[in-house]
């Protein structure tokens, strides 16, 4: 009997063009993506690929092989989707890597939505930044991953995942209630407080743009620390729509900035159609955001 597996590995070869385009794409090292192919040519007694200069190409068996092959894990792949829409994802696991105002916003609203709709399926999350939130997806840690970027600014790599824009939010400039100015450059010469490491990138970028170098004298990602610090006047800082509205503390003033503020994507790993589990958490991530 054919390995699924190794069909998976032919298929991609096919859509691809190389071993090593078909190894990124299924996150397999490459030295596997050739063994898979070697066992797949032993199993069927067929030789399904040949060497083309520097690369390979498939034989017209393996042509043959290939267009059947994509047929049959459509199939598989729509039965695994019928049958988990049939027995209402009684079972499984999914879990979700994301930012901090991620979660203190929309994601608790999708997650409960999601263990309604679906209470016997092991939900699980993981609080993580961008960089390290791509890295968990990668790593096969996670399922899901909510990640964000800057314009402008150097975005994560997304190379070899689906990933789709789920909303864009504002920035702010958030200053002590008592503090005039509703521009950057209108608090030049004031301290200003940084956030993590790419936000912070973006708030020196954005500064730079207005025409100074803010003088930073305190640093953290925590955006209700953040708050306190402004509200006893220790500095100004700018953060994003979804740290205001997790939280909002008294004895500041925010102004809405203008131009592009920071967009929030989803990314998972691979071609549609994603496991159920995955499938289900998607949907209620995109109706909540």
């Amino acid at each position: 009997m054919l390995d699924v597996t190794r069909l998976r590995v032919l298929v991609a070869v096919a859509r691809h063009g190389s071993v090593t385009a078909a190894a990124r794409a299924l996150h397999y090292a490459q030295p596997s993506v050739s063994h898979h192919l070697a066992r797949l040519e032993a199993e069927t007694g067929s030789r399904l690929v040949q060497r083309a200069g520097r690369g390979i190409r498939l034989t017209d068996a393996g042509r043959m092989l290939a267009d059947r092959a994509e047929e049959i894990l459509g199939r598989l792949d729509a039965a695994e989707t019928e049958l988990a829409a049939h027995t209402g994802l009684r079972a499984g696991r999914v879990r979700l890597a994301a930012f901090p105002s991620a979660l203190g916003t929309f994601v608790p609203a999708a997650a409960g939505a999601f263990v309604t709709a679906y209470p016997s399926v092991d939900l699980r999350f993981l609080e993580a930044e961008p960089p390290e939130a791509v890295r968990l997806l990668r790593g096969g840690e996670v399922e899901v991953a909510l990640i964000f970027e800057h314009p402008g600014a150097p975005a994560p790599d997304l190379g070899g995942l689906r990933h789709e824009v789920l909303l864009d939010e504002p920035l702010h400039l958030v200053a002590p209630s008592d503090w005039p100015g509703d521009t950057l450059a209108d608090h030049r010469d004031r301290p200003w407080i940084g956030g993590c490491e790419r936000c912070r990138g973006e708030l020196l970028r954005q500064c730079a743009v207005a025409g100074f170098t803010p003088d930073i004298r305190f640093t953290t990602d925590d955006y209700v620390a953040v708050q306190r610090l402004v509200a006893a006047g220790l500095g100004v800082t700018t953060l994003p729509g979804l740290a205001l509205a997790a939280h909002r503390g008294e004895g500041i003033r925010t102004v809405r900035l203008p131009g592009p503020g920071r967009r929030v994507l989803v990314a998972v790993h691979g071609e549609p159609p994603d496991p159920p589990a995955t499938a289900a958490l998607l949907t209620q991530l995109k109706a909540a955001a």
